[in-house]
């Protein structure tokens, strides 16, 4: 369901659609309109917006992006919960809760170098804190030779040598001067065991098992996460499109570990994301049309919470409803065990398997019968549990028609209210064209408009009332008295929205083209009198159901999206001014990914 809302240009304008309403306690005509606070984001644009934050850690922490890469994916994007725990717990608890290795002062490649200098390149260890993993000679020989050629040939050559060094069936001709030559020896046994699982091998595996955002070290017991420039650079030698994928994955957590951020559940796929910065109890569209509950990605429905409209779907699409109706209209022949339904007012009822059976007990019978009694046959009474069940099925069967009767009601309403757009705008084009002083007509578009956000409101408030006032949620939260209290608080609220809906759907379709410029006034305020009438008690519905109802309830998460007078709020475009391929190490900071309330990802497929 759509509000049918478009752009900021669509609402107010027209400062004479507010004669005679200075008194009115209202933000509608005293707040002026702001710009929109939702932005669309190419595929460029996810990596800015995602650098940005990286930006943030890298710049604060003094880390390279991988590292920072890594915190925010296991705080899931949440930078203010990131510093959060940076200054409750410390860097330590930081790093090592998210699996984080630094070594200050020194990379990798430092590191390599060190150990080469040192005399130990045959057993070079992770520099991960109690690690005990032995590096890949591999992974050591790209990095050093990058920087020190003459390094990593004294590297290999080191290798070499440990054949002799560290194997004890070899030893070096003690000859003087040296021969250069060795000894070796085939007495004893001994086997030589090479692992097959290289970290090549490792990488591929973990990221096809979609794990390629938090790769692990291969060591026992090792909780560091091992950096993506290896892994990219080991995995493109073997699968470049494996590597693709493993950058599309590290691109892609931006949006799946990332709370504040999510896919449209538009099908088929729009290919786009939503990025919220404050509250997550909220309604957004997507720029394919698509609105819906930023929560729950179910359609908007707001005052109904993610639960209450999560049940009301389930009830409305299976078949519990009439399951209640047979249960309340008919019973089961003791014998096939079919629902029999009785057509008249004898009591002794016969199914079409032959058998004949009392309709106050259920009990089986013989035929013969009179009106007043069945042959050898006595029930007495009506047994209580069976009829307690019936009778309880049929109030709730009623109960649910009630609610759903209404909120299909207003559905309906909306769908073709929708279609007075067109019938308005074609309206508005034949009065422009006569010789008349009326020239401007927002106060009709805004009007429809209003209208529009109030039969959703409207529509959606019966599967709230549904569930706020029955037993099924809320039984051990209020007293008999107070349910009544409210719910007559409620009903009294809805039922104002509900009779100044109709009238301005009333004067909306009237054919005011045919009509006189006065009789056209006095349609245009009261129009406008009713718009501002019917935002003003859509705001006391929320504020009802948000202060009365579900704020005083002790126990249950029944958060729901605020009310806002424009209706759901439209993703708007934001240019990308950091390109993928740039060389810059941060993207410009007034690239536009901070102060939106939410933004709107695109990703390519």
């Amino acid at each position: 369901m759509e509000d049918g809302m478009s752009s900021d240009e669509d609402y107010y304008s027209d400062r004479d659609s507010l004669d005679g309403l200075e008194n009115e306690d209202s933000e509608f005509h005293c707040t002026p309109p702001k710009g929109p606070t939702t932005k669309v984001i190419t595929k460029e644009s996810l990596l800015a917006a995602q650098r940005e934050d990286l930006r943030r850690v890298m710049d604060l922490l003094s880390l390279r992006e991988h590292h920072a890469r890594t915190l925010l994916i296991y705080y899931r994007w949440d930078v203010e919960r990131l510093f959060a725990v940076l200054v409750e717990k410390g860097k330590d608890f930081l790093f090592d809760q998210a699996g984080v290795t630094v070594v200050e002062h020194q990379g990798w490649t430092e590191h390599f170098m060190v150990k080469i200098n040192e005399g130990q390149s045959r057993r070079i260890r992770c520099m991960a804190h109690k690690c005990n993993a032995i590096c890949d000679e591999a992974i050591v020989r790209n990095l050093v030779s990058k920087r020190h050629p003459d390094m990593a040939e004294k590297f290999e050559r080191f290798l070499l040598e440990s054949y002799i060094e560290d194997n004890k069936r070899v030893k070096w001709c003690p000859s003087t001067p040296h021969c250069g030559n060795a000894i070796r020896i085939e007495d004893d046994e001994f086997c030589e065991v090479e692992c097959s699982c290289g970290w090549t091998e490792h990488f591929m595996v973990k990221i096809n098992e979609g794990q390629s955002r938090r790769i692990r070290c291969m060591a026992h017991k090792c909780n560091a996460i091992c950096d993506e420039a290896i892994v990219r650079n080991l995995v493109s030698k073997r699968h470049p499109d494996m590597a693709e994928k493993f950058e599309r994955f590290l691109l892609e957590s931006y949006i799946e570990d990332n709370k504040r951020v999510k896919w449209c559940p538009s099908t088929p796929h729009c290919g786009n994301a939503i990025r919220i910065e404050d509250d997550e109890f909220c309604e957004v569209e997507c720029s394919c049309g698509m609105q819906f509950c930023f929560s729950c990605l179910s359609e908007a429905h707001s005052p109904c919470s993610c639960l209450m409209w999560e049940l009301w779907a389930k009830k409305c699409r299976d078949e519990s409803e009439t399951v209640n109706w047979i249960t309340a209209h008919t019973k089961p022949c003791p014998k096939c065990h079919k629902p029999v339904e009785k057509n008249g007012g004898c009591n002794l009822v016969s199914c079409i398997c032959g058998q004949a059976f009392c309709w106050l007990c259920g009990g089986a019978t013989g035929r013969d019968h009179t009106w007043s009694s069945i042959s050898g046959h006595s029930c007495g009474r009506y047994k209580a549990e069976r009829e307690k069940k019936s009778e309880r099925a049929k109030r709730d069967h009623y109960r649910y028609m009630h609610y759903y009767n209404r909120y299909r009601a207003h559905t309906d309403s909306f769908k073709q209210e929708s279609k007075l757009k067109e019938i308005i705008q074609e309206r508005v084009s034949i009065t422009e064209e006569r010789d008349s002083r009326l020239r401007d007509f927002s106060w009709v578009n805004n009007g429809l408009l209003r209208l529009f956000r109030s039969r959703r409101v409207l529509s959606y408030s019966y599967p709230f009332a549904f569930y706020m006032f029955g037993d099924e949620l809320f039984n051990d939260e209020m007293t008999k008295e107070e349910r009544e209290i409210k719910q007559h608080l409620f009903e009294d609220q809805q039922q104002q929205l509900e009779g100044n809906v109709e009238k301005l759907s009333k004067f909306l379709e009237e054919p005011f083209d045919q009509y006189s410029e006065d009789k056209v006034m006095e349609i245009r305020m009261q129009v406008i009198n009713l718009s501002v009438i019917t935002d003003t008690l859509c705001q006391k519905v929320y504020e009802c159901i948000e202060n009365d109802l579900l704020g005083s309830l002790q126990y249950g998460n029944h958060n729901i999206a605020p009310y806002k007078s424009k209706g759901i709020e439209k993703a708007s475009e934001l240019t990308a001014c950091w390109k993928a391929n740039n060389s810059d190490k941060y993207p410009p900071s007034d690239c536009g990914t901070s102060g939106n309330n939410f933004v709107r990802l695109t990703w390519a497929y």
